[in-house]
């Protein structure tokens, strides 16, 4: 089966599937009782985010998840939103 999919096809399979990883063990490390254990799911999270950015890479440099260039106007309101709301925690 594998030899009817494109590579697009293949690499969004992947993402999909990091992106579904990163949120199970990120609610899995956020319920984990054991300090150990939380540890451990915590090293298997930086691991699939460092895949999951690799694939993503892979797919932008190919053209196959084009993201636009953002306008300095709102990357500077994101910075000041997120300022605002870092002070008042």
């Amino acid at each position: 089966m594998v030899g009817n999919f494109k590579e697009k096809e293949i690499l969004t399979d992947a993402l999909c599937t990091e992106k579904a990883a990163t949120d199970h063990y990120n609610t899995f490390a956020n319920e984990c009782l054991h300090d150990g254990l939380r540890s451990t799911i915590l090293q298997c999270l930086d691991q699939e985010h460092k895949i999951q950015v690799d694939v993503f890479n892979v797919m932008h440099e190919k053209g196959y998840y084009p993201t636009p260039a953002a306008e300095q106007q709102k990357i500077d309101e994101a910075k000041q939103k997120f300022a605002a709301q870092a002070t008042t925690k």
